[in-house]
């Protein structure tokens, strides 16, 4: 990854028309809104379907994609929808917040009819998509079809036959939900042909796509219902432990994420194929994979399943080299980001250095008088070549916001740093932007956000919180020619 800089955006922040960000023309319009601000990267965040609390962290399948991202714009021109109904479906008001609510009652309706306009079963490349994604897309369009048939309870509540995977429960729901499952099969088929469109017209205008894989599955989730012997599940397929992080400065009582663990032992016993697939798959979507949290591959957190505090936790060893040893056999090597934020032991700094994988420094933690052991690796001069710099991330409060709630020390750390002191909200964006972009760190990547100088009103997320995250979205006027100028000078003064 050579000197360059890019933007963070998520797709569902995307300036758009029916209530979500998407893979319509407004994508095509900030590919070249990034071409022009002479960016090499976009990065996104997760591509999967979404569940409850609306996190792409916590899907129904990391191999599948959102059907929310499919552009119902071009179905209008496919002839599988009418302009005026979906002009006429309540998909959210609000231009600048996503209603997923609203969403998810308009949009699959219309999915619904498009599917049953698009004789899909004759398509010749819908019948090539299936064979080729048999391995995933089979088990993931029978799991929504059955969550569907048993009214979108989690599968651990399903009856016992097909909640433990039996043969004869497996080829009856098969033949019972046999249209539902084309119907989950129809919407992958034109998530993957859109987004793929979309990648190659980028990759066509020199920009790069990072996307963001998530160290753990959900639990309610195909991969865990159709694997589990690859998690830490009892007898019942019930989690016997969880994931999540101990307690520390940020937070008394931990966090508990809820994620089933890894069953590791098994997992280096099969050669690591599961996760190769999953790592594989992520290739072709994107051209560079940031993995979330992850110290989870040196040691992870294990929490008592059930428990609502990670009190009772404690740390469990990770396969270490042994996962990207056998990674890097198969796949040969590939960009990767390891998001290797927080606390960080010797062990972890080792594993990052033999993976030769870029690490992750975020300007926000280099001023946080509650981190004493790690803070000066956030700070700019600290940083090494091989690392991706932001001044935040999707999970940081921005760069704004951030100035005007920290501590008076804090504040004043900031201003030492700087050796001035910012007179507006603005000038701390631009001040700490361009921290980043003179750093030694090979890539260098601005949320949007802090680019647009805007507040926490536009914060994606809040960890540990539910029901207002992942909401924000852009409006047109955002991609302004004055802000592209701006970016422009920021990128050639300091050569990205």
């Amino acid at each position: 990854m050579r000197r360059s800089a890019g933007v963070l955006l998520s797709i569902s922040s995307l300036p758009s028309k029916y209530g979500i960000g998407c893979f319509s023309e407004s994508a095509y319009k900030f590919v070249d809104w990034l071409k022009a601000a002479g960016q090499t990267y976009w990065q996104i965040l997760p591509l999967g379907p979404t569940g409850y609390g609306d996190s792409p962290y916590q899907s129904f399948s990391t191999f599948a994609g959102n059907p929310y991202f499919i552009s119902l714009e071009e179905w209008v021109k496919d002839g599988l929808l009418t302009q005026k109904e979906c002009d006429e479906t309540d998909m959210g008001k609000e231009p600048a917040c996503v209603d997923y609510e609203k969403l998810y009652k308009g949009r699959f309706p219309l999915f619904r009819k498009a599917y049953k306009r698009s004789n899909i079963s004759q398509n010749p490349e819908f019948i090539s998509f299936c064979r080729e994604n048999e391995d995933w897309l089979s088990d993931y369009a029978l799991f929504m079809a059955v969550k569907d048939s048993f009214k979108g309870v989690a599968w651990n509540e399903w009856d016992e036959d097909i909640r433990l995977r039996q043969k004869d429960a497996l080829k009856q729901f098969r033949k019972e939900l046999a249209e539902e499952i084309e119907f989950y099969q129809f919407l992958q088929f034109y998530f993957y042909k859109q987004w793929m469109e979309l990648k190659r017209y980028a990759n066509e205008k020199g920009i790069k796509i990072i996307g963001d894989i998530p160290i753990y599955v959900a639990f309610d989730s195909a991969d865990t219902w159709a694997n589990p012997s690859l998690f830490q599940l009892d007898e019942n397929n019930i989690p016997k432990a969880v994931a999540g992080c101990p307690p520390d400065g940020f937070s008394a009582d931990g966090q508990v994420w809820g994620n089933p663990l890894y069953n590791w032992e098994q997992l280096e016993n099969r050669g690591y194929a599961w996760w190769i697939e999953r790592l594989k798959h992520c290739f072709k979507l994107y051209d560079v994979v940031r993995i979330d949290h992850f110290r989870g591959f040196d040691e992870y957190f294990s929490i008592p399943y059930g428990d609502t505090t990670a009190l009772n936790g404690h740390w469990e060893k990770g396969p270490g080299m042994k996962l990207f040893d056998a990674m890097k056999a198969c796949l040969g090597n590939k960009d990767v980001i390891a998001e290797d934020l927080g606390f960080m032991t010797e062990s972890v700094k080792e594993l990052v250095k033999n993976s030769g994988f870029a690490n992750m420094k975020v300007l926000e933690f280099g001023f946080d008088s509650r981190d004493t052991g790690n803070r000066e690796d956030y700070l700019p001069h600290n940083y090494g070549e091989n690392c991706v710099a932001y001044t935040g991330t999707h999970d940081n409060q921005t760069v704004r916001s951030w100035f005007e709630t920290i501590s008076d020390e804090e504040r004043n750390m900031v201003k030492e740093y700087l050796e001035d002191e910012p007179e507006s909200s603005r000038e701390i964006c631009r001040a700490f932007i361009e921290l980043v972009m003179k750093s030694k760190a090979n890539v260098c990547i601005i949320p949007m956000q802090d680019y647009l100088g805007y507040d926490d009103t536009t914060r994606m997320n809040q960890p540990s919180t539910v029901g207002k995250n992942w909401r924000w979205r852009m409006v047109d006027k955002d991609l302004s020619d004055t802000l592209k100028e701006e970016i422009i000078c920021y990128t050639r003064k300091y050569l990205r």
